[in-house]
């Protein structure tokens, strides 16, 4: 087990690197410490434990814990939020230390990463979640389904990952997928297997504009209500048929 190392401050004994940036101030106000603390397990049981890469230590403000808080723009007050794939708690633990409000549980298969997670989540006091499982199976649906949101960051391609997540949702409720500059193309190519999966509504947001040099990239769909599905599917085929006819 790992113990969390208190706040240094500005203390030289505290690595360039772990120091918070100005980002971090605003995006987590009162509860930076917590992001430094998260900062060095990752940097540390992370790095040791095979959940983060040597070289992203000195990038893990910006391009990790910064590039997940951001998405809680748009995460509504209170929401009940399930990050599948969570891996060493991306998106999940900077959501939680950003936006204390809301209900958060990180679903992840392999056990290393439960124990990594659960150990953080324990040693930093947070109300946090954790199931160990895949996101598909019928005992995580039962457990952590009926979400407001769910997240996800380098998990699957587009069309696999609406598969997992909107079992999980509400009706209405959203899948937020964190992904690259290359989410329009990708959702081009996947729209009618995501489609299939009860989503529709799809919208690309920028999170963290006035925050971070280089904004998140996120894919939103919403979990439509089965007559919400069944009316698209007949206007498409009212579309095609006057197609047809002309």
């Amino acid at each position: 087990m790992f113990h969390v190392k208190p706040d240094l401050g500005d203390s030289a004994a505290a690595a360039p690197e772990s120091r918070p940036p100005a980002e971090a101030e605003v995006v987590f106000g009162d509860r930076v410490g917590l992001a430094r603390r998260y900062w060095d397990a990752l940097a540390t049981a992370g790095v040791e434990r095979g959940l983060i890469g040597p070289r992203e230590v000195p990038r893990l403000w910006e391009r990790h814990i910064l590039n997940c808080a951001v998405v809680g723009e748009v995460i509504g007050e209170g929401a009940s939020v399930v990050d599948i794939g969570s891996g060493a708690g991306l998106p999940g633990i900077p959501l939680a230390l950003a936006r204390p409000d809301l209900r958060i549980i990180l679903v992840e298969p392999l056990l290393r990463r439960t124990v990594f997670l659960k150990e953080f989540i324990d040693a930093a006091e947070l109300d946090i979640t954790v199931v160990r499982g895949r996101a598909e199976q019928p005992g995580v649906i039962q457990e952590a389904g009926g979400a407001d949101v769910v997240t996800s960051r380098a998990v699957a391609p587009l069309a696999k990952l609406a598969e997992w997540s909107l079992p999980l949702l509400r009706d209405h409720g959203h899948m937020l997928a964190l992904k690259g500059s290359s989410v329009t193309e990708e959702l081009e190519r996947d729209r009618e297997a995501v489609e299939r999966t009860g989503a529709g509504n799809f919208s690309v947001l920028a999170c963290g504009v006035e925050v971070l040099s280089t904004p998140t990239v996120v894919l939103s769909a919403e979990r439509l209500r089965r007559s919400e599905r069944t009316s698209k599917k007949s206007k498409k085929r009212g579309v095609r048929a006057e197609r047809r006819k002309s």
